[in-house]
């Protein structure tokens, strides 16, 4: 299922009751479409009394593009309550899933047959279903190293930031070759889209079944052509 203010408002009552002893004051909620969480307790910081940081402003973000089981998103829901507990009432702990998180996740756990754990980001499986399914052209470098890794990187379609990246690239010494594609395949749709100098390492084999079809560019430095 997917979140609504009015469901997460509901479960937010129902828990604060149930697992915090209606300690909790009621939260805004923010319903987010990121693709790397599920959900995130955010908060302000301020300088108090003899220097110590109080933490105040809480929203609480959950995810809505993704079609969750319902445990799953009470879970998310529930996690998010404990980071805003130990927050709300100026509780320290040694990180931010640190034993007291801990203390009172398996506590909660135990008590009410939760599945709560510390891992709280999106899985591959997931993000796999948020990728844009749309067909649309992109500017591809396949990047070879010298110590025999390769990499990708979706460049913008605009010559300037073409170049860029390819005369920055191709004068490290550590690169082998840099060559550009154009593909219209899905696949690249899951990686951002500019000119900054990095490259997503992947299999060699994995590249050129996903370049196949692709039309291959020649570029000079200074202007960027499709091959005859």
């Amino acid at each position: 299922m997917k979140a609504t203010v009015a469901y997460i408002e509901q479960k937010f009552e129902e828990f604060n009751r149930q697992m915090f002893g209606g300690k909790l004051p009621k939260i805004p909620v923010v319903l987010s479409d990121a693709k790397t969480f599920l959900g995130q307790c955010v908060y302000k910081k301020r300088r108090g009394p003899f220097g110590k940081t109080v933490r105040y402003d809480f929203r609480l973000r959950i995810n809505t593009r993704l079609d969750l089981p319902e445990q799953e998103l009470e879970d998310t829901i529930i996690h998010e309550m404990i980071h805003y507990y130990i927050g709300y009432h100026q509780l320290e702990d040694a990180s931010a899933h640190g034993p007291l998180f801990l203390r009172m996740m398996n506590e909660i756990n135990r008590k009410y047959g939760r599945r709560l754990t510390v891992s709280h980001k999106s899985t591959e499986a997931q993000r796999e279903q948020l990728q844009d399914k749309r067909s649309r052209y992109h500017v591809i470098a396949v990047v070879r190293f010298r110590d025999g890794r390769t990499g990708i990187k979706v460049l913008p379609r605009v010559l300037r930031s073409i170049l860029y990246y390819y005369n920055n690239v191709s004068a490290n010494s550590q690169i082998a070759s840099i060559q550009l594609y154009m593909s219209n395949n899905v696949f690249f749709n899951r990686y951002p889209n500019s000119s900054a100098l990095k490259v997503h390492f992947l299999e060699a084999g994995e590249i050129s079944r996903q370049l196949e079809g692709a039309e291959e560019m020649a570029c000079d430095g200074k202007t960027v052509r499709r091959n005859q």
